[in-house]
């Protein structure tokens, strides 16, 4: 990688979403980075088990991930571990400062770093990810089933996750740090009318604790009386939000009010050439196929958009003999 290379599409990211449009970047002829500051994979490295990626029935996220690797580096997709500071757009080009201070400038840019899922900070979350504690029910909820879980938040994301909980495991207890939940009143009423479901509001989980299996309970403070007591539970689905990275959007980038980046059908911005897939944009669902689908449009919409953009290289005219040139 040479300082100020002119590439045709730098990709910022390194999980499902980055990694498929390095794969259909290299497919479509393009002169492709990706920057990844962390290991390849993002957050599907960590997963403890993938059960809903098509063509896998059960597969470790570290796995899966490695076979995400392994299939763009095939294609010799040129991958650099370093740390982006700022997305820089122009009119001709694109920049991308990294943190070591050398910039790169590509055509076309596809961001694909994801965000992460708030996390309660209390004692055993961390320790216990994957092992009975989750941020997706319908990822890691198949695991639980006639088990008695917990979903701890009041949004939508934590009631419609309740519900669909409910159809799997024995019990649900949804916990929930105020008096009223914040959700939608249809989900509310939903609620209320699934017998598995049991509520519990004006409290907050203090502790995750564990055994030899993983989970095994929570211990609960009431916000009220600050009472304390421990619920038996071998699964604990946190919702309390999730925060996109979208520090890295350049100014003028269009997002929702919740940071998600806002694009077209085609994964573009606002912005001709920057493109957003993943857990960085506005989307329907948060999944690895629709990450991977995400990073397959944006790499076949860069390459359409950088074929327009780039300069055509033509051959020379040639220029006719003189009638009376000797033979």
């Amino acid at each position: 990688m040479a300082r100020n290379e002119m590439y045709d599409v730098i990709i910022i990211g390194g999980g499902p979403a980055g990694l498929t449009a390095g794969i259909y970047a290299m497919r479509a002829a393009l002169k492709a980075v990706l920057i990844e500051k962390g290991l390849p994979g993002g957050q599907v490295a960590i997963t403890k088990g993938v059960e809903n990626y098509p063509g896998f029935i059960d597969i470790s996220g570290f796995d899966l991930s490695e076979k995400f690797l392994q299939h763009a580096m095939w294609y010799g997709l040129e991958i650099v571990q370093q740390e982006v500071g700022t997305v820089e757009p122009g009119i001709d080009f694109h920049s991308v400062r990294l943190e070591n201070g050398q910039v790169l400038n590509a055509y076309s840019i596809i961001m694909a770093v994801g965000g992460k899922a708030r996390r309660l900070d209390v004692p055993g979350e961390i320790d216990n990810f994957g092992k009975g504690v989750s941020y997706c029910a319908t990822c890691d909820g198949f695991f639980f089933r006639n088990k008695t879980v917990c979903v701890v938040g009041g949004g939508d994301t934590a009631l419609e996750d309740a519900l669909y909980l409910a159809k799997i495991t024995e019990r649900v207890y949804l916990i929930h740090r105020r008096d009223e939940f914040r959700a939608s009143r249809i989900l509310q009423q939903r609620i209320l009318l699934e017998p598995k479901i049991e509520i519990i509001l004006d409290t907050v989980v203090t502790e995750i604790k564990s055994g030899e299996q993983g989970v095994r309970s929570v211990a609960l403070r009431n916000t009220q009386t600050s009472e304390e007591k421990e619920l038996e539970v071998e699964g604990v689905f946190i919702f309390v939000g999730f925060s996109p990275h979208s520090s890295l959007a350049p100014i003028g980038v269009k997002t929702s009010t919740t940071g998600y980046v806002l694009t077209d059908d085609k994964c573009e911005t606002n912005i001709p050439g920057i493109f957003a897939v993943g857990d960085l944009r506005q989307n329907y669902a948060k999944q690895i196929v629709i990450a991977a689908s995400e990073g397959c449009i944006a790499a076949l919409a860069a390459a359409r958009y950088v074929e327009a953009k780039k300069p055509q290289v033509r051959p020379a005219a040639v220029q006719p003999e003189p009638a009376n040139a000797s033979r």
